[in-house]
């Protein structure tokens, strides 16, 4: 085991389990990852145990080198207020598995289980993107979209835990089928999912502007992912880019709502979709800008790329486990005077 001086025992493990990956990182009080570990996420088709034992797997990885304290896990689905069990996971198998009280039981640790958009957003607030601000939504483009409210400083988990699932806000009635079971969510056009299975039609149509996309794939359709389509259009293929217009435009429409509901500060971008950069986020800015309601006549929100990458949601994720310590008198007297989940690194 390695003994970290400076950092004493309060080193604790973060771990962001989407639908394609598992990452997990040893993290310090101020943010610093010390070490990582990746590996990818189960099959669907596989029991939800199978999944807990790849978190075990990457805990128990870092464990072996650093002495840790606490363990949070961003998870993508539906979290409850207690931060205990994932009620819904759409791109996962845990249907009301207690996921919290499994794992502190087999790692022998305190568990805090978050949704993976909430920890993003809070890892974005406190060291990133939104550093300073105190009304900031973070809208995360991976698989889905997931989101984050934090008003006044404070992550908003709603009453039951279920706030910021912004990605499946219907946007278009009866529009596509969603993995939720709704139609027309809005993740289902702004997503990585969306940017692929877009691409994917145009190749399978065989339409002749997707004659580069269908080069890279062989004339296969299946093997077009998200990344690749960003890669492409990065080179200035006019397909690609004209794909990741569209999902921006949609982007911007989504936000455009939002800033109806929230009125917030800043909107910052995550996931995946969002290493697209200007690409993306030129056309969402330009539909936010025309979708805003009372537009002219009001502060309008920034929209900002975030700044820890995929990183985010595991060093959200572990500083949200520092709530789960016992409070010494150190630590009691920093939650009197403001920390906790309202302060700032």
């Amino acid at each position: 085991m390695v003994m970290n001086a400076g950092y004493g025992r309060s080193l604790t493990i973060g771990v962001d389990v989407g639908g394609t990956k598992v990452a997990a990182g040893v993290v310090t009080p101020g943010g610093r990852v010390l070490a990582r570990v990746r590996t990818q996420t189960p099959e669907r088709s596989k029991s939800p145990e199978v999944v807990e034992d790849t978190i075990v797997s990457v805990v128990s990885e870092l464990r072996r080198r650093y002495p840790v304290r606490a363990v949070g896990v961003g998870a993508a689905g539906f979290v409850d207020e207690r931060r205990s069990r994932v009620l819904f996971a759409p791109h996962l198998s845990w249907r009301e598995e207690p996921l919290r009280d499994a794992l502190a039981v087999r790692l022998g640790l305190p568990v805090v289980v978050e949704n993976d958009a909430n920890a993003s957003a809070w890892a974005e607030v406190r060291a990133g993107a939104g550093r300073g601000v105190d009304d900031v939504m973070v809208v995360n483009l991976g698989t889905g979209i997931g989101g984050a409210i934090v008003s006044d400083g404070v992550l908003r988990r709603g009453r039951y835990g279920l706030a910021g699932e912004f990605g499946h806000m219907t946007v278009v009635p009866g529009g596509h089928r969603c993995e939720c079971g709704n139609r027309g969510c809005w993740e289902q056009y702004a997503s990585g999912n969306a940017l692929t299975r877009e691409a994917r039609e145009l190749v399978a149509a065989e339409s002749p502007v997707a004659e580069a996309l269908r080069q890279e794939v062989g004339g296969d359709p299946t093997l077009i992912t998200g990344p690749l389509v960003s890669d492409l259009a990065r080179k200035g293929d006019r397909a690609c880019r004209e794909l990741m217009e569209e999902a921006g435009t949609w982007l911007g429409v989504g936000l455009a709502n939002l800033a109806a509901a929230f009125d917030p500060e800043l909107f910052v971008i995550g996931g995946g979709v969002s290493e697209a950069g200007g690409l993306l986020l030129d056309p969402a800015r330009r539909a936010f800008e025309k979708g805003l309601t009372g537009r002219g006549y009001r502060p309008e929100a920034r929209v900002e790329a975030a700044a820890l990458g995929n990183e985010a949601g595991l060093i959200g994720a572990a500083d949200l486990a520092r709530e789960a310590l016992p409070r010494g008198p150190a630590r009691a007297r920093c939650a009197r005077s403001g920390s906790g989940s309202s302060s700032r690194w």
